[in-house]
């Protein structure tokens, strides 16, 4: 009897984590990666959560060489408007033959449930190619298969203005105060993927300005430093 792979479309969020995952499924038998899926914010034209232009997206994309859809979310999503949108495009990729979705979590339990209970909805299976591994050993794989990745966000709660901006090195690892996770699945930091194995090309820019972000979220106050990539070429 033969196997046929599972269609999959992979939720990619274009920094290091969604690289390693996807590059798993890319020699995992079990799933045929089809389509990528990013949601991002249409009132600043930036990547949800990382600040990233959408322009920087599209040369991932355009390396990766697959089919990808966008969800556009307003300014300030509340979490049913979110729910909604996603939902639909899910409904839409389920209807043209995917059964499975794949996602870059690491280790978070309540997200990872949440993921699941949602795709159960629509009848899709959720799958996390790098789930309970340690995060320590994900960051040998990450420099020694050839990827490269640059902090374009950090948690003021963790890290100071000076971690934005830097690439993930070995200096950069060695920084990084007692407490934080290595490959910030804590919300620590985010990060942008200019290079891995299965890109055609190296993505190019230049660093622009790193600013401050305040926000309050029902009287809880937070912080976050951006560094703003600037595409080239």
């Amino acid at each position: 009897m033969v196997n046929i792979p599972n269609k999959t479309f992979f939720n990619w969020s274009i920094g290091k984590d969604s690289a390693m995952a996807l590059h798993r499924l890319f020699s995992d038998v079990r799933y045929d990666v089809r389509h990528l899926l990013t949601t991002v914010n249409g009132f600043h034209n930036r990547v949800s959560m990382h600040g990233v232009r959408t322009e920087l997206l599209h040369a991932q994309i355009k390396a990766i060489g697959l089919p990808h859809t966008e969800i556009s979310l307003p300014q300030s999503p509340t979490n049913e408007e979110y729910e909604q949108l996603m939902m639909g495009e899910v409904g839409r990729l389920k209807g043209d033959g995917f059964t499975h979705a794949a996602f870059g979590d690491i280790y978070l339990e309540d997200l990872r449930r949440y993921r699941e209970q949602q795709l159960e909805r629509v009848g899709l299976s959720a799958v996390f190619p790098l789930w309970g591994e340690d995060t320590r050993d994900l960051l040998s794989y990450f420099v020694e298969s050839g990827f490269r990745a640059v902090v374009v966000c950090v948690n003021d709660a963790f890290l100071d203005k000076s971690f934005a901006g830097r690439h993930l090195d070995a200096s950069f690892f060695s920084d990084l105060p007692a407490g934080v996770d290595p490959c910030g699945e804590n919300g620590e930091f985010h990060t942008f993927c200019y290079a891995a194995p299965f890109f055609s090309e190296e993505i190019a820019f230049k660093m622009g300005e790193i600013v401050c972000r305040e926000y309050d979220n029902a009287g809880e106050k937070s912080a976050f430093w951006f560094a703003d990539l600037i595409p080239l070429g």
